[in-house]
């Protein structure tokens, strides 16, 4: 009697996940919020390249920032809450991948312009699609040594992207690389490594939301931050499908847009595996086929919102590992919040 009790007890423990943990849902949104803030200079930087590869100017920038903000959400959903068949159901924030930034501006440098772009991104993500599964069957040759270097290699290619924004994020302004910019991002980069060490969870876990807020003030004091043309272009518009004209098709532009998903089936499953390993939870080859699949639906719906291929956000697996706030509900609140944003 007592061993048959015993024993739902026992498989409910095991089969209890981390990530699955539900948090309140003010604090999730709190959190949610910080991963949004890790990961927005990301997001927007591929736009804002593209754009200006493209020849847009103001108003159609601002189009292609909101559209990825927009699909960058509904990707996060999808990857984190997950449905059947889609979704790795862990913590990752999706966006913009930086692995199809040379080959989109190459494409342009074509003289096609961004229909091309959003074609190739299409037809390049709808087969990424149908091989997906075949991908995550051969995880078993990523050991930690391989997952190890692509991670850190993805960590490397963000670091000139970091030091850019430091030094003010405009490489052609008179301020770019001055000692005051420089201070705020050190002097914020201070306020994250105090707050991190306070023995309080909820000023540790929010350290990089709290430093942001602080510098922000800061700056706010001191004159160094303008929001006056924040409401100029209005406050709600919804994402126009295709604002750029319909998708054209090019043989080689597809075929190098390929090229680029296969480097994010690599950078998406090292992602999986490493905050699978933060959140000390089972990944296996199924899981990993459900997270690519969720990084190909969303890549091949973006180029309708005008936006381009989809991809896990390493920066965010890092804000897992330093906040050890593991519900992936956390991350699908980031998910609503980029598409209020988008």
């Amino acid at each position: 009697m007592s061993t048959s009790k015993q024993a739902p007890k026992n498989s409910q423990a095991e089969a209890a996940r981390p990530e699955d943990e539900r948090l309140p849902v003010g604090t999730s949104f709190a959190y949610g919020l910080q991963h949004v803030l890790t990961m927005y200079g990301g997001i927007i930087a591929v736009p804002l390249i593209i754009g200006k590869a493209a020849g847009l100017d103001g108003a159609g920038i601002s189009v292609l920032i909101a559209s990825c903000l927009f699909i960058g959400g509904l990707a996060t959903i999808l990857q984190s809450f997950g449905v059947p068949f889609f979704g790795s159901q862990l913590p990752l924030v999706q966006g913009v991948s930086f692995a199809g930034v040379a080959t989109m501006t190459s494409i342009l440098a074509g003289g096609e312009g961004l229909p091309e772009v959003f074609g190739a991104v299409l037809v390049a993500s709808v087969i990424g699609l149908i091989v997906a599964p075949g991908f995550a069957l051969i995880v078993k040759f990523f050991p930690p040594v391989v997952t190890g270097t692509v991670i850190t290699t993805i960590g490397l290619s963000l670091m000139p992207v970091a030091a850019g924004w430091a030094m003010g994020g405009n490489a052609e302004a008179p301020d770019y690389g001055s000692g005051r910019n420089i201070l705020i991002a050190v002097g914020t980069l201070a306020v994250v490594l105090i707050l991190s060490r306070i023995p309080v969870a909820a000023i540790s876990r929010l350290s990089i939301l709290l430093a942001i807020v602080v510098g922000t003030v800061i700056c706010l004091i001191f004159g160094w931050a303008d929001f006056s043309h924040v409401l100029d272009r209005g406050v709600f518009a919804f994402p126009e499908p295709f604002a750029f004209g319909m998708p054209t098709f090019s043989a080689a532009a597809i075929i190098s847009m390929f090229i680029v998903v296969i480097v994010t089936f690599a950078e998406t499953t090292a992602d999986i595996i490493a905050v699978g390993e933060i959140v000390k939870t089972k990944v296996d080859s199924k899981r990993i086929s459900n997270g690519l699949r969720a990084d190909m639906l969303s890549s091949a719906v973006s180029p309708i919102f005008n936006s381009f291929t989809q991809s896990a956000f390493a920066q965010n697996v890092g804000l897992v590992a330093i906040t050890g706030v593991k519900s992936r509900f956390v991350v699908t609140a980031g998910g609503v919040i980029l598409v209020v944003l988008g």
